[in-house]
């Protein structure tokens, strides 16, 4: 698929809303705000909140537009302190490691365009998106998916395969397929 990729800001919220929307909320209506500091709280309007922090310039992805405009998928990033909230909390403090100067959270595709490199867009994307916020120490953490078997809808978080390509490198096991996956991106300026 011949796809661009561009910050999610008020000019591109459109596009990430349609995106969104056409696909229920996403996880059960997350709008991407599970990795926020309101990502936990009950009863909240979830879409309102990523769009004030979109308006506010607090929340950050990579957004892939399809040949005819379209989102077609994205790969949130941010600072911790934009991002607290992470997968495999307990295991992950145990042994703290550095703090990072940004995390990359989560992905989502369309189910109808998976598997034809929206994610893989959307981390390269992310990635030159944070060079360009004077880069840093970047952690994630993906999940391996060789040698079983993974529905795609379980992959929010990526894969570690993945993240390896673009140079991540394992630090430590977090979960049963889960790693904690790090590596510094030099700044574009």
């Amino acid at each position: 698929m011949r796809c661009t990729v561009t910050g999610l800001n008020s000019t591109t919220w459109p596009e990430f809303a349609e995106l969104v929307e056409r696909n229920n909320g996403i996880f059960g209506g997350c709008w991407c705000t599970g990795f926020h500091s309101e990502g936990q709280q009950r009863g909240i309007d979830r879409r309102a909140v990523k769009f004030d922090r979109v308006q506010r310039g607090e929340t950050h992805a990579a957004l892939v537009l399809d040949e005819n405009g379209v989102a077609q998928g994205w790969c949130q990033w941010g600072s911790p302190n934009e991002l607290p909230n992470i997968k495999h909390r307990r295991i992950y403090l145990a042994q703290a490691p550095p703090v990072p100067d940004w995390r990359i959270t989560c992905f989502y595709v369309d189910p109808k365009h998976r598997g034809q490199g929206v994610a893989r867009a959307a981390l390269g994307g992310a990635i030159e998106q944070i060079a360009g916020n004077g880069g840093g120490l970047v952690e994630a953490i993906p999940e391996v998916a060789a040698g079983r078997e993974v529905q795609g809808r379980f992959l929010y978080s990526a894969t570690v395969e993945l993240f390896e390509n673009f140079g991540f490198e394992r630090q430590r096991q977090v979960g049963k397929h889960a790693w904690l996956v790090s590596r510094q991106v030099p700044s574009a300026s």
